[in-house]
């Protein structure tokens, strides 16, 4: 009798094991369709939100430095809590040197440099150089930024 319950212990816990198993590929599974499918839908909202116009400043829209303006020029725009960063965030999400926001031509790219918490465009992780639409918020830990005309 008791090997019999120990048997079916066994195969509830691999059945257990399993579903797990299942559950766990099923939310990584949605979570890549879903970072696919906003990816390619970034390029259709700037095209709405900014046909023609260039960015002219980035704007802090949420966290501790909202309404901050920074000019866009050739320079490249470091942002962390580096003391020598063109955007200093004092946020304890934000790395020392966290993100690089640089213009390629005419478009604007943001670029995370290794920051522990990771740099976010719209809701997708910017794992490398990713162009920058007008209007897309850019978080960076509690910090939220724009690029205007």
């Amino acid at each position: 009798m008791a090997e019999v319950v120990l048997q079916l212990t066994r195969a509830g816990f691999l059945a257990l094991l399993w579903l797990f198993v299942l559950f766990a590929l099923r939310v990584v599974r949605s979570d890549l369709y879903a970072a696919a499918g906003l990816r390619a839908a970034l390029p259709g909202r700037s095209e709405r939100r900014g046909r023609g116009k260039l960015p002219r400043q980035l704007i802090v829209t949420h966290g501790a430095l909202a309404g901050t303006r920074v000019s866009l020029d050739s320079r490249p725009i470091l942002i962390g809590r580096a003391d020598d960063s063109t955007l200093v965030l004092d946020d304890d999400y934000a790395s020392t040197r966290h993100a690089r926001i640089s213009q390629q031509g005419d478009d604007w790219y943001v670029e995370d440099l290794g920051s522990t918490n990771g740099t976010y465009l719209d809701r997708a992780k910017v794992t490398g150089p990713t162009r920058v639409p007008l209007g897309v918020p850019v978080r960076i830990g509690k910090t939220v930024i724009e690029l205007r005309s």
